[in-house]
């Protein structure tokens, strides 16, 4: 479901919004493909940023992005843990390691 966003959000902040609402389910991608793909390759801490400060209100799939190397990367415990469960819900295995398959799960954003 894509939400209308306000256009108070920054162009860059727009693009990376939509992008995330657009990974598909069973898919991951990661926050450097996101900032990309959004027009700012170097950014991909500011996607990290968006994730935190804006998933629930545009009800983004924060679950869906790793870092490069397939990495779940949150820093507590308790995070880590279910964002593997909601990965493993959608089919996308996840190692001991926290890690995901990034040639077989990993989405490429257009752009």
């Amino acid at each position: 479901m894509t939400l209308t966003l306000p256009s108070s959000l920054a162009p860059f902040s727009q693009r990376v919004i939509t992008l995330l609402q657009s990974v598909p389910y069973g898919r991951v991608a990661t926050y450097g493909a996101i900032a990309a793909a959004a027009g700012s390759p170097r950014a991909a801490r500011q996607v990290v940023r968006l994730l935190h400060a804006c998933s629930d209100k545009y009800q983004l799939p924060w679950h869906r992005i790793v870092n490069r190397d397939g990495e779940i990367v949150l820093s507590d415990e308790a995070s880590r843990w279910r964002q593997a469960r909601l990965l493993e819900a959608e089919g996308v295995s996840v190692d001991a390691r926290g890690r995901v398959d990034l040639p077989r799960f990993g989405w490429q954003p257009p752009g």
